[in-house]
């Protein structure tokens, strides 16, 4: 996304990461503040204190009140107020070793040594195919490593192998073909029964890839591009007739890098490891127009050990959404999501929200560790999505350090969209939730209060806030909870009553 700013006071950009530290919130008020919201490097998800865009006399006042009490702090060591400057071999937080370093290639060879032609129009998925078939017999002989170079090379759907780095070079970009035929109709995932969008199979993802270990996808930000386009027109028109495939999709797979490229433009979810362990997902951008229809960042779905970290998205849905599954199929399965950091995320959705738990999590969700996001000009920053049912449950998510400007509602729990995948639903299976802990979230600029909806029947207990802060909203604006429970404190506007319970108290406390 490119932002182009007219000011006649500009102030030049430098980089400013997200500090994990007890003082962060700090940097995120006075970058909110002082600029509207941190800017984004159009390539990386590095945040910024940005030039301000068409500042205020009082901003600018504001803006040098905090240099001179900065700058009193650095001559006299003596911090007035707590401010955390990084030491010098200061790291950010990183979960990145979840993935082992385990994939090597004795065997390096082109696309082109298959054949390939990178001139926008050739089809090239044969050769991405043989190239592929090829390299599978060095699986257990030193792996192998598959470059694509500059230049632009059309393909339809292929299947990865193991021990495998798929490796782009700078100026690569790939195109999915626009010919359906190419994306073949496989079979509905068992923890959903059917295809998401339509009865029976399913469209292939353009890379796909099913019981695989030591998997690289990765380059010199290059790009792979969705052309999404006739797909969204198939669903607006609904003349779709499979549900659509996803850009990358790997199944039952282990030890999985995908980082430093652009996706764009997907038919449907973008990322979507499913059934997966150890997998880490970095350093990348994910585009996708933001009327585009569930065209989701980045989707783990009854997946383990899954890390999430310096992302940019923009999007028709869901930045990052955890799944685990659908109604009876989820639950018959029973193939939880668990262990999911997901970390310094930036984007945009204008429609959805910035990280969503469900609706589909009948297998189970617990132990999601949120923190370090930066989401604006959305729909919601952080939604727990259920509904009679989904059965499962969702247990234990840390949501910490989150910024927003302009989300219309900082916090939604949602319920009753009444979409299953078909009439043998058991209406009485209905979620537990308990353990939602939210601490250091601002939101500027939000137009709607929180909705916090549990579902009669079942219990949503241990909802615990901390340093929440809510601005923009109109004095009529108030909280509405049903259904849940849990304690707070340092929340503006006064919450729910519902959220003064002092037996969560304790459990609250803790965090």
């Amino acid at each position: 996304m490119s932002i182009v700013h007219h000011s006649s006071c500009s102030l030049p950009s430098r980089p400013l990461p997200l500090l994990s530290s007890p003082y962060s919130p700090i940097f995120f008020f006075f970058s909110q503040l002082l600029f509207d919201f941190p800017l984004m490097d159009s390539d990386k998800s590095k945040f910024y204190f940005g030039p301000p865009i068409n500042p205020s006399c009082s901003s600018l006042l504001l803006f040098f009140i905090f240099l001179a009490i900065l700058t009193f702090q650095i001559a006299t060591r003596t911090p007035p107020f707590p401010f955390w400057l990084p030491p010098s071999d200061f790291q950010l937080p990183t979960c990145s070793a979840f993935f082992r370093p385990d994939v090597t290639a004795a065997v390096v060879m082109s696309i082109t040594d298959f054949g390939g032609v990178g001139d926008g129009k050739t089809s090239n998925t044969e050769a991405f195919r043989k190239a592929i078939q090829y390299m599978r017999r060095f699986g257990d002989k030193g792996g192998s490593k598959l470059t694509v170079p500059k230049g632009s090379w059309v393909t339809g759907s292929f299947n990865l192998t193991s021990n495998f780095t798929l490796f782009l070079q700078r100026g690569a970009l790939i195109l999915a073909s626009q010919d359906p035929g190419e994306w073949p109709i496989i079979e509905p995932l068992p923890s959903y029964g059917r295809g998401r969008e339509r009865l029976g199979g399913r469209h292939i993802s353009l890379i796909h890839g099913n019981a695989l270990s030591n998997v690289v996808i990765t380059g010199e930000n290059g790009t792979i591009d969705g052309q999404g386009k006739m797909w969204w027109e198939l669903w607006w028109n609904r003349t779709l007739n499979h549900t659509r495939g996803h850009l990358v999709e790997l199944i039952n797979s282990h030890n999985i890098l995908i980082s430093n490229l652009t996706f764009k433009n997907s038919p449907f979810w973008t990322i979507h490891p499913v059934y997966c362990s150890n997998v880490v997902i970095k350093d990348m951008t994910i585009l996708a127009p933001l009327n585009a229809p569930n065209t989701d960042g980045i989707d783990p779905d009854s997946s383990t050990n899954v890390c999430i970290e310096d992302c940019y998205i923009e999007s028709g849905d869901d930045l990052v959404a955890v799944k685990s599954g659908w109604d009876q199929y989820g639950i018959n399965l029973a193939r939880p999501s668990s262990n999911i950091v997901i970390r310094r995320v930036s984007g945009t959705t204008p429609t959805c929200s910035g990280v969503g738990i469900g609706s589909e999590m009948s297998g189970g969700i617990s132990n999601i560790t949120i923190e370090d996001l930066n989401v604006w000009d959305s729909a919601a920053g952080i939604r727990i999505k259920s509904d009679q049912g989904r059965g499962g449950y969702i247990a234990n998510v840390s949501i910490t350090n989150f910024v927003m400007n302009r989300v219309k509602m900082a916090i939604r729990f949602s319920r009753g969209s009444n979409d299953h995948p078909d009439e043998q639903f058991d209406p009485k299976a209905v979620p537990k939730v308990k353990g939602i802990f939210i601490t250091n979230l601002m939101s500027l600029n939000s137009t709607k209060a929180p909705v916090l909806d549990g579902i009669a029947g079942t219990s949503y207990d241990g909802v615990c806030m901390k340093n929440v802060t809510i601005l923009g909203l109109a004095p009529s604006a108030k909280w509405h909870c049903a259904f849940v429970s849990g304690f707070s404190t340092s929340v503006f506007p006064m919450p729910c009553p519902q959220l003064q319970n002092t037996t969560f108290s304790p459990l609250c406390s803790s965090f």
